[in-house]
């Protein structure tokens, strides 16, 4: 985009590549942006399309060039130096220093080097834009009992579904519990005795053993004889005792 051909209002003029021309034309054009308050945005620009520079709103990036000379008659190529002198005196102070005096060679400034003499850097707009953050959703105030239209605003107000990402960390974190620590875990208890011994001691019947039937008395006590076994031979050699005796 030109210098002289500008897009309609109020979108910045941004000139890619302007090689100059009749001075005439960039001042008549430089003060309709003036009037307008217009944005001019400079990467190349030579001769009188550095009439920008007199601009409030004029900017230049780090890699712009901007080349200066004085002016010329376009038909004798005699310089002028009432138009040369306008020129210069458009500029800022810092970048007529910067320049000194001219001659019909250009002087080329890059737009780092003006940026570092106070022209504004177009990067700087940018930089805000890009960098601009929505400010934080206010927190619904808190309902309190003489708020009757806060409480009522606090349990109409839908909550914010939970993101799917967070419902598949939480599954899984559900899923894989962390491994114990094996100090921590707690020794096994011993096996429960049978039920029949969980009854309480009091309880518990215990059977009498019956005992043992009291041997038959085969000999008198009044012989002074041991007492035999039922079905047990005598031990005295036969005819020396009879039974009968014994009445048997």
């Amino acid at each position: 985009m030109a210098y002289l051909e500008p897009p309609p209002f109020p979108a910045p003029v941004i000139v890619e590549k302007d090689v100059g021309g009749v001075v005439a034309d960039y001042q008549a054009r430089t003060e309709q942006y003036r009037r307008e308050g217009r944005e001019v945005r400079l990467h190349e620009c030579r001769s009188a399309c550095t009439l920008a520079l007199s601009l409030p709103n004029v900017c230049v990036y780090p890699s712009s060039v901007l080349k200066f000379h004085k002016a010329y008659d376009w038909n004798t190529k005699i310089r002028d130096e009432a138009v040369s002198a306008e020129l210069m005196s458009s500029y800022p102070l810092a970048v007529q220093a910067r320049l000194g005096e001219l001659t019909r060679d250009y002087r080329v400034l890059s737009g780092a080097e003006l940026i570092a003499l106070g022209v504004r850097d177009c990067r700087m707009g940018e930089t805000r834009i890009a960098r601009a953050r929505p400010a934080p959703a206010a927190p619904p105030a808190a309902a309190d009992s003489g708020n009757l239209f806060g409480t009522i605003l606090a349990a109409i107000t839908p909550k914010s579904p939970t993101p799917p990402t967070a419902v598949a960390a939480r599954a899984t974190a559900v899923a894989e519990p962390a491994a114990p620590d094996p100090s921590l875990v707690p020794a096994p208890l011993p096996p429960r005795r049978p039920s029949d011994l969980d009854v309480a001691p009091e309880s518990v019947e215990v059977a009498e053993t019956p005992l043992p039937p009291r041997r038959p008395r085969v000999l008198t006590a009044t012989l002074g004889l041991p007492e035999l076994i039922a079905g047990a031979q005598p031990t005295l050699p036969y005819g020396v005792l009879s039974y009968s005796a014994f009445g048997r």
